[in-house]
């Protein structure tokens, strides 16, 4: 089964470019590109989508906010492609639903990479991004303390959630603590269900910022 694939980019050129990228990868099919958030929207409301590449600044709506409406209405998982430029919505996608937030500069087999883990249940976010993320939170919050009330979380949970808020995968995470990626994925399941949140990247901005709203 191929993944369906939408882009939406006012830039043309790097709408097609995409396109043809991911036409060249037997597991992509791109259904239509769209140059609005707008567009994109009616588009996924219509059609049954796998995934929607959307471009943070377009007119009509912008990819932050036809990530909260595609998230909320549709079955599509919504896929930020940035610039660093971009870098002041990047909680705000986060917040909205966006499964995944990508670099314009990165090279196809990333892009392929990244698409196929969103498809299969996974939300990336990319080390240079998540490291913006952490410099723009105030000195207080960028180091050892956190905000949030860690009573709530047993001691392993607590370990788990300060390593991924420091960026480790799944695999990193057994490591360290030498536990198997079964029993890692059960606490991180465990710690989604206490706090609300629906994925990885939230739990980490949820434990450096104290919220993710």
């Amino acid at each position: 089964m191929k993944i369906k694939v939408i882009i939406a980019d006012d830039n043309s050129f790097i709408r097609e470019g995409l396109k043809i990228i991911l036409s060249t990868y037997e597991e992509f099919t791109v259904l239509d590109t769209v140059s609005d958030g707008k567009e994109a929207v009616d588009y996924c409301l219509a059609h049954e989508v796998d995934l929607a590449l959307l471009d943070v600044r377009m007119p009509n709506m912008n990819g932050v906010e036809a990530t909260k409406l595609i998230a909320e209405q549709t079955s599509t998982k919504p896929i930020i492609l940035t610039t660093f430029d971009d870098d002041e919505y990047i909680l705000e996608a986060i917040k909205n639903g966006a499964k995944g937030y990508l670099l314009k500069n990165n090279d196809p087999e990333q892009i392929r990479d990244a698409l196929k883990s969103v498809f299969h249940g996974n939300s990336i976010l990319q080390d240079a991004i998540f490291e913006k993320i952490k410099s723009n939170l105030s000195p207080v919050n960028n180091g050892a303390e956190t905000k949030i009330d860690l009573t709530q979380f047993t001691e392993r949970e607590r370990d788990i959630l300060s390593l991924i808020a420091k960026g480790y995968s799944n695999k990193a995470i057994s490591k360290e603590l030498f536990i198997s990626e079964g029993t890692v994925a059960n606490y991180i399941t465990s710690i989604l269900g206490k706090t609300g949140l629906e994925h990885r990247t939230q739990i980490a901005i949820y434990y450096l910022t104290g919220k993710i709203d």
